[in-house]
Formats: C-alpha cells, sequence, structure tokens
C-alpha cells in the first residue's frame, strides 16, 4: 500500500530537530570519550556504551514528546511544575554552558589548526570558529542551521562509515594487540572517574531534551506545520539511533587503532586532536590521515554549531520567563545570548584551555551527577496532569524509565561515596 503523500509531506516537514540533537550529541562523547574508551580499555566499554544510550533514552524522548503533544517547550513544563523545577534547570544550566561550549569548541579549533596549519593559538582558533557559527546562525538563522546540520549529518554518517571500515579491514589494527583489561580494572579511582565522564555526555547530557523541545518549537514556527506526536517521535528516534550507532563506531575505531599504544593521550585538545589523526595515519597509511581528519572536523564543527545554538536559545526563553514585555524581542535576545555565552566560553578556553581532558571530564561529571534529577523531572511532567493522557507513555516505557533513574542514581551515589571515601 503506498504512503499518504500528505503523511510523507508532514513528516519531511517534522524532520529535523532530532538530526540537530544528532548534531549535538556526536561531538566530544564521541570524538573524544568514546574514543578514548576504546584507547584505554579495547572493546571492554562498548556493552556500556550502548546500556547508558539505552537507558538515557525514555528522558531525552520525552522532550520532543511533550513539545508535539503540548505546543510548549519543555522549559514552559518545568515552568508550570513550579519555580523549584524551572530552578533546577536554570542552576544545572548556568552551571555548565560555558564549560561544555568551551569543550567542544577547543576540540574543533585543534581539529582545524590540523585540517589548516596557520600560526594561530587555540584562543585565536576558537574565536574563528565560534565565529563561523555565529554566521551561520545570525544570518542563516534557523534555515541556516537546519539545512547546515542535514548536510553536516550526511557526510559525517559517510565518512565514519568509511574510517571504520578502513580501521577493521586493516591488518595492522589485529596484530600485537595486548590482552583485553579485565572489569577489576575499572574499580579504581581513574577507573570510576573516567566511567562517570563517559557516561556523562554518551550520547548527549538530559538538559538537551529542553534543547530539542525548542528546536522542535522554531521548526513549527518556521514550516508552519504541527507535527503528530507520531511523527515528532519518529524524527527524535532517527537522530538518537544514529547517534548511538557513532558512539559505537568512535569506540570502535579506537579500539581497533589507539588500543595498545605507548603514547600517553595528551591534556591539550590541539595536541590530542594531532595525536588522534597521526595515530590513525599510522595504521591505516597517511594517504587517510586527511580523511580522519575531515571526518573529526565535521564531527565537532556540528557539535559546536549545535551547542552555539543551542544555549542563546534557552536563555531567550528564560529572559521571556522572566519579563513579558522581552518577549518581543527574541531575536534581539538570541544575538546578545549568542555574544554572551560565546565570550564567557573563549574566557574558559584562554585561561583552561590546556587542561583538556579536566575540563570535559569536569562538565561530563557535572552533568552525569545531574541525570538523576533531571531524567526524574521529564518523567515527572510527562507522567503528571500537565502532560495530555493520550500521549502520555505507556506501562513499559514507564518502567523502563524507572530503571533509568535507578541506574543513573546509583551510579551518582558511587561517585559521591568515592569521593567521600576518597
Amino acid at each position: 500500500m503506498k504512503a499518504d503523500p500528505r503523511q510523507r509531506k508532514a513528516l519531511l516537514q517534522t524532520l529535523g530537530p532530532g538530526l540537530l540533537m544528532a548534531g549535538a550529541a556526536v561531538g566530544v562523547s564521541h570524538l573524544v570519550q568514546a574514543t578514548r574508551a576504546g584507547a584505554e580499555y579495547g572493546f571492554l566499554l562498548l556493552g556500556l556504551v550502548v546500556l547508558v544510550c539505552a537507558l538515557k533514552y525514555p528522558f531525552l524522548e520525552f522532550g520532543p514528546r511533550y513539545a508535539a503533544a503540548t505546543g510548549l517547550s519543555l522549559l514552559d513544563g518545568y515552568r508550570r511544575m513550579g519555580r523549584w523545577a524551572l530552578g533546577v534547570y536554570i542552576l544545572i544550566t548556568v552551571g555548565t554552558m560555558f564549560a561544555i561550549l568551551a569543550s567542544v569548541t577547543v576540540v574543533t579549533a585543534g581539529l582545524a589548526g590540523r585540517f589548516f596549519p596557520l600560526p594561530l593559538g587555540t584562543t585565536a582558533w576558537s574565536a574563528m570558529v565560534l565565529g563561523c557559527c555565529g554566521l551561520i546562525l545570525l544570518l542563516g538563522r534557523f534555515r541556516g542551521l537546519d539545512l547546515s546540520m542535514k548536510v553536516i549529518m550526511a557526510l559525517l554518517a559517510l565518512l565514519t562509515l568509511v574510517a571504520v571500515s578502513l580501521a577493521l579491514l586493516s591488518p595492522e589494527s589485529w596484530t600485537d594487540r595486548p590482552p583485553e583489561p579485565s572489569m577489576a580494572s575499572l574499580w579504581s579511582g581513574a577507573g570510576i572517574a573516567f566511567l562517570l565522564a563517559l557516561m556523562g555526555w554518551m550520547p548527549i547530557p538530559l538538559d538537551v531534551a529542553a534543547w530539542h523541545s525548542l528546536w522542535a518549537q522554531e521548526r513549527r514556527r518556521h514550516t508552519g506545520h504541527q507535527p503528530s506526536v507520531r511523527h515528532a517521535l519518529f524524527d527524535f528516534k532517527l537522530g538518537y539511533v544514529g547517534a548511538t550507532l557513532l558512539a559505537v563506531c568512535f569506540l570502535v575505531l579506537g579500539a581497533t587503532v589507539m588500543y595498545g599504544s605507548e603514547e600517553a593521550l595528551s591534556e591539550s585538545g590541539v595536541v590530542f586532536a594531532g595525536q588522534l589523526a597521526s595515530l590513525y595515519g599510522q595504521t591505516l597509511g597517511s594517504w587517510s590521515t586527511p580523511v580522519i581528519l575531515l571526518g573529526a572536523l565535521i564531527v565537532m564543527f556540528s557539535t559546536t554549531l549545535a551547542v552555539s545554538d543551542a544555549y542563546p536559545r534557552v536563555l531567550s526563553a528564560l529572559a521571556g520567563f522572566a519579563s513579558p514585555k522581552l518577549n518581543h524581542g527574541g531575536r534581539r535576545l538570541f544575538i546578545t545570548g549568542f555574544f554572551a555565552v560565546a565570550g564567557g566560553a573563549l574566557i574558559v578556553i584562554h585561561f583552561f584551555g590546556q587542561a583538556f581532558t579536566t575540563l570535559v571530564d569536569f562538565a561530563t561529571t557535572i552533568s552525569f551527577l545531574s541525570a538523576p534529577l533531571l531524567a526524574w523531572l521529564n518523567y515527572r511532567l510527562v507522567t503528571g496532569p500537565l502532560m495530555p493522557a493520550a500521549h502520555r507513555p505507556g506501562p513499559g516505557l514507564r518502567l523502563f524509565s524507572l530503571v533509568g533513574i535507578g541506574f543513573l542514581l546509583g551510579f551518582s551515589l558511587l561517585w559521591i561515596i568515592w569521593r567521600l571515601l576518597g
């Protein structure tokens, strides 16, 4: 039976926010954290990466579900729940936004410096990266962001599949490999710290559910089409499954190319980017280095672009809540927010950019520790009276959500106990 042309058109008008979420996801969590997981532990953490992505699924899915069912963003939902709920989100956002944008930008800058060998420092390259993002967002607006991300994600998927295929088929990837580590190797201070950092952004922090709902609202304003819940969830699943598969790909790349290497991973984002490219080149051949660099640069630029859009959009919405008069200055608020967040990120990069992995681990750990609270907020919102009954999650998804909350809370308590006991 042929698909209804009207349904097909409606679905195409819905597609977009899910790819923006995937673009935001496929960044430091994939290129850095997943690659480090493979480089340091081989294939040991592959199952954990898939498990964490599965357990976070409901709480990120609740963003587009709520937006499609109510026409509101998750931020509106938090505000309707009470000032305390919105305050929790604001506290998490303000506490992490500069570090998160700085983390993704400094990696992008490092890769850009390797791909375009100009005599510029990390801060200068970072300013250029954020400047490019600003041009796309301020001149192209949402249409430019939407179109850019679709092109970027298509090219990224192609290059990643090529890189994984080359790594898996290369005989050098499988010769002289040390034995795979045991699970016992993870139960140390360094191992637990890395696990929390890995899970914090894998595949993306839970506060991104609110970003997704804001992008869905903007997509609706842009197209004039109110998506059904079914179409909105299809768009989300497309992006989420893609982000999960790409996380697996980057862990496989780290495990096949970098595992067993005697070279220690650098604390500097610029040096780390160079190490990544050179190790791939040594294993797969020098001809592959530009392919790896281009793919990695696309990965990180897509993330920087999405994050550069998300935080000003969140700040604009919050400012509108604070003063109804500001609702009419949405574009000006967005521009002001962009320069404020970008400026703050550049200050962080200038003073802390050399401590790259420390910066990433700090931001990812904060994201993971806040995950149980955000998961509970999202669950309470979509299962409570503020959500239309017809679109509330079913019993299976509710049970799976409770399992996910328990998992996230358990690991957070483990971190707290570990810190208290030294």
